[in-house]
């Protein structure tokens, strides 16, 4: 053959494989980038951020979802496609800001009990 086939390149690529990743750096870099403009800003305090811990939270679930249909489909073909691995990082990247958006929460949730005590 003159030009490369689809079969004959290896298998497909993965776009929602690389699209966990991306959904999982912007989950991770939600409350970071939040407590940045907080620092910033005189208008804000750092309380404040606590706006982006349930971005965090729901951009960290997307990711892991995202990643989970790009590892699903990979698995389904017989070929299969290229990109599992992405995928896993785009799911790690996911429970990562899962996890911090759940202790950002709670944190939260110590401040404002004790605050209330005191």
């Amino acid at each position: 053959m003159a030009a490369p086939t689809k079969s004959s390149n290896g298998g497909a690529r993965s776009g929602s494989a690389w699209l966990a990743v991306l959904v999982g750096l912007l989950s991770l870099a939600a409350l970071p980038a939040a407590i940045l403009a907080t620092r910033w800003s005189e208008a804000y305090e750092l309380i404040d951020s606590a706006a982006a811990i349930p971005v965090a939270i729901v951009l960290g679930v997307a990711s892991i979802l995202i990643a989970r249909r790009a590892r699903a489909r990979g698995q389904r073909t017989l070929a299969g496609v290229r990109g599992t691995r992405v995928a896993g990082f785009g799911r790690a990247l996911g429970v990562v800001s899962l996890l911090l958006g759940i202790t950002g929460a709670m944190a939260i949730g110590v401040f404002l009990i004790l605050s209330a005590v005191d």
